[in-house]
Parts: structure tokens; C-alpha cells; sequence
């Protein structure tokens, strides 16, 4: 590995699950949805929403991320359900679209409609125009470069995820699909990001973040498959670069 850096995220829990958090508050204490997200804002260690909400648009790690992302990178996103891998996936896909580029969804996990309304809550306001959602059991490496053949350079896809790209027996296995999917990537200059998830026996007392030795793959793969990496644990997040 190579510059790695950790990374303290600012808050608890993701912007939207605050809010949730501020909404049932709201009820049970009988208070408008103002002053109860003003006293989250405050668990947070902010004195007023306002803040708490100016300083995520300023430390958004999904932009962050998103700047250092080069044409051709194939990113591993890994954490243990409940840390928000899923979330700063579809985070970074929306900084794309922001950008004007083109983006590309696919899940096996939600249907479209799922990925549809999930996407629309994060950001009601942008424009969906650039982006294909693709939520099918058929989604593997020949269906992803299929569907970006035609893509241009700097095209962002999130994969949802990476240990069930060949649960079907009728697909290649993992590894053949990750090396049909990096030449893939570094000849058409598309951009690569796949969620992972984290074996159980990663312990955070021992590490604090997980690294690329505690993915879950039952198929073997080839950590040098990746120009880049992401974990998340416990609000806070590494990136690095591959060797």
C-alpha cells in the first residue's frame, strides 16, 4: 500500500439517519422538527443543524474520494454491514452526476425501485439523466462492460457487490470476471468501484480499520486487482493506492 490515509468522519452516523434519528425525537418528545434536529446537531458537538449541516457539505468524503480517482481505477470499498460502504458508494456516484458524468448502478442486492427511491432520498434535488440502474441476479463482468461498451472516459460504476458477482454457477469465477473487468476498465478509461464486505473475524480492537487481507471472498482474488481501496469502521475511513 501506498499513501494511506486515515480519516476521521465527522458524526455518528450518516446525514440521513440523523435526520431520521431527529424525526422520531421530534415525535416522542412532542417538539418541532427543528429544535430536534438542533438537539442531535448537539450530540454531535454542534451547536445549531446549520453547522453540523454546513460542515458535512464541507468534509464530504465522497467528493474527496471522487477527486482522487483516475480514468481506468478499479476501487475496493469494504467495511462490516452498518458502516456506510453502500452509502459512500452511491454518495460517490452522485458527486459524478453533479460533475456531469455519466454513472452507472448495479445491485444485486436492491430491486430498481429500492435503488431508485434509495437514490432519489440522498439527493431529491439532482438529476437522475446520466444514470443506468441495472438490479438484476444476471449482473456479471460480460452484463457491467455490455452495458458501459460505449461509455466514455471518466464513466463512474458502483457495484453492488463484489462476493456475489459469481454466486451463480452459470457465471465465471470471480477472478477470471476481475480480470475481464480491469482491462475493461483501463482500455475504455471507466472508473470502477466495488462495495465488499468485511469477514466477521476482522476484530477493531486489534485494527482499527479493516484492510484488503479481511475481505470476505470465498473465490480467491487477487488484492493487485485494485488500484485502489476504501474501508470504513466506527466513523472512520482509510483510502489508499495499490501497488
Amino acid at each position: 500500500m501506498l499513501a494511506t490515509e486515515v480519516l476521521r468522519m465527522k458524526f455518528s452516523a450518516p446525514i440521513y439517519r440523523l435526520k431520521r434519528q431527529a424525526r422520531l425525537l421530534s415525535r416522542e418528545k412532542k417538539i418541532s422538527f427543528s429544535k430536534a434536529l438542533d438537539m442531535v446537531a448537539r450530540r454531535e458537538g454542534f451547536s445549531t443543524w446549520s453547522l453540523l449541516a454546513a460542515m458535512a457539505a464541507q468534509e464530504a468524503p465522497a467528493r474527496s474520494i471522487l477527486a482522487r480517482l483516475c480514468d481506468g481505477d478499479l476501487v475496493l470499498l469494504g467495511a462490516r454491514p452498518g458502516q456506510g460502504k453502500t452509502l459512500l458508494g452511491l454518495e460517490i456516484l452522485i458527486e459524478a452526476l453533479a460533475q456531469d458524468r455519466k454513472a452507472a448502478f448495479f445491485s444485486l442486492v436492491y430491486t430498481r425501485k429500492e435503488a431508485s427511491a434509495l437514490l432519489a432520498s440522498l439527493a431529491p434535488q439532482a438529476s437522475l439523466e446520466n444514470l443506468t440502474i441495472a438490479t438484476s441476479d444476471d449482473i456479471s463482468a460480460a452484463l457491467i462492460m455490455d452495458t458501459l461498451k460505449l461509455a466514455p472516459p471518466g464513466t463512474l460504476a458502483v457495484v453492488d457487490y463484489l462476493q456475489i458477482l459469481d454466486q451463480q454457477r452459470n457465471k465465471p469465477e470471480l477472478l477470471v470476471q476481475m480480470e475481464d473487468l480491469q482491462q475493461f476498465a483501463r482500455t475504455r478509461g471507466v472508473i470502477l468501484v466495488f462495495l465488499s464486505q468485511v469477514h466477521r473475524s476482522y476484530d477493531p480492537e486489534i485494527r482499527p480499520l479493516p484492510e484488503i487481507g479481511d475481505i470476505n471472498a470465498p473465490n480467491r482474488i487477487e488484492p493487485g486487482l485494485f488500484s485502489k481501496t476504501c474501508f470504513l469502521h466506527g466513523g472512520e475511513m482509510s483510502f489508499a493506492d495499490v501497488e
